[in-house]
């Protein structure tokens, strides 16, 4: 069995994607143990390192399936002993750092000639997307993990999914979505080609129940095709939570809302130790690292989406910080799902002088008694994405073989 899996970040420098990857595969291997996972990069070597039981599908491989049998397990253990480790030092010690920003420039590729089927244009303006992998027409399951790049906020990779899932559709291999923190989607063409392809979804993951269910109703998908599961990353940072609660105060923000707020925020808690992230320093395969930095606090202020999410899943209360409609809802999404224990401060609508260190001041009193509570939501969310990936297996043994 072949199942190849889009992950939105071909790069490999966002902790918190590459979380959702580890668990992703995780529990897919727990389904299939014998299922050849494919995830698409552009990064093959530091794949795998960073996540050994899958295989990676890439530009140097013409984007299609690597060797099986004996040769292909050597090549697996070479590039997660020896070529892959050696990779992931070199680039983290000589790549500058980087803004985690999804930028359509730095996702175009020159290797047409790796890809099959006919260029589709997206939104004016964007430069013409490449051709669907062709990966796709050998998997026998097509998987879009969690993410939140189905969105006006990184067109370029929201067209490039749905072509890949259309692709499925076409062929009639199963094509799931997981995970999914959909929107906000507004640009009238990324709107119609979303109409067109996400009803043609066996199954879709939500990792919020705010903004998700009311846009994919508005797409004209089934509500018997959607669940609200919550974020795939949940699992993967709620195994390092501590015993113990923290004594230090997270901040991880942009290096533009730290000259603005930092000062606000160091002061809420005059006696904590402040541990800043480098939230916009991109280093690979640092996701566990992030985890368990996480767990050494009381309360964590946050602009970086999935830092919230490791937080939230140890029991950690949360404080976030947003600057825009894509993050305004992301955040929200997460408190829905997490209840009391993450603040949404929106910078332009919000003082943050003020409301940044009432936050952090009341988060920080009532930690120990939201620590139990917040363990809680995260089981239920962890238990949601089982239930999820049942149905996905449900589905498989009903489904007749695809048209090859």
């Amino acid at each position: 069995m072949k199942i190849l899996v889009e992950n939105g970040e071909y790069g490999l420098h966002n902790r918190g994607d590459i979380a959702t990857m580890v668990m992703t595969v995780h529990r897919l291997r727990e389904l299939w143990p014998h299922a050849r996972i494919g995830m698409l990069t552009e990064q093959p070597r530091v794949l795998r390192t960073v996540l050994p039981e899958a295989e990676p599908v890439h530009a140097g491989g013409g984007w299609q399936w690597g060797r099986s049998g004996f040769a292909g397990q050597l090549e697996q253990l070479a590039g997660a002993k020896l070529t892959g480790p050696a990779t992931l030092k070199w680039r983290d010690a000589t790549e500058a750092p980087m803004r985690q920003l999804r930028g359509v420039g730095s996702r175009l590729r020159a290797e047409t000639q790796a890809f099959i089927g006919r260029d589709r244009t997206a939104s004016a303006g964007m430069p013409p997307l490449p051709p669907v992998p062709a990966a796709v027409g050998e998997a026998d399951l097509v998987i879009a993990q969690g993410g939140g790049y189905i969105a006006d906020a990184d067109p370029y990779q929201a067209h490039r999914t749905l072509n890949l899932l259309e692709y499925a559709q076409a062929l009639g291999i199963p094509n799931v979505l997981l995970g999914q923190g959909l929107g906000p989607i507004r640009d009238p063409e990324l709107l119609r080609r979303a109409a067109a392809v996400l009803p043609g979804a066996d199954f879709i993951g939500l990792r919020e129940g705010v903004r998700g269910p009311k846009l994919l109703a508005e797409l004209g998908v089934s509500a018997d095709r959607f669940e609200v599961t919550g974020d795939d990353a949940i699992e993967f940072s709620y195994r390092m939570r501590r015993a113990e609660i923290g004594a230090d105060l997270g901040l991880c923000l942009r290096n533009s809302e730290h000259d603005r707020i930092g000062y606000a925020v160091r002061s809420a808690v005059e006696r904590a130790r402040v541990v800043r992230f480098g939230a916009t320093v991109a280093r690979p395969g640092a996701a566990e690292e992030a985890a368990r930095q996480v767990s050494r606090c009381r309360v964590l202020v946050t602009s970086a989406y999935h830092l919230a999410v490791f937080a939230l899943s140890q029991g950690i209360p949360a404080v976030a910080v947003t600057a825009s409609d894509h993050y305004d809802d992301k955040f929200i999404g997460l408190a829905d799902m997490f209840g009391s224990g993450l603040r949404v401060v929106r910078l332009g609508v919000d003082d943050p002088e003020s409301a940044l260190p009432q936050a952090v001041r009341e988060l920080w009193e009532f930690a120990p008694e939201l620590r139990d509570t917040l363990q809680q939501r995260a089981v239920e969310q962890i238990d949601a994405v089982g239930a999820g990936l049942d149905r996905v297996s449900g589905l498989m043994r009903k489904r007749p073989a695809p048209i090859r």
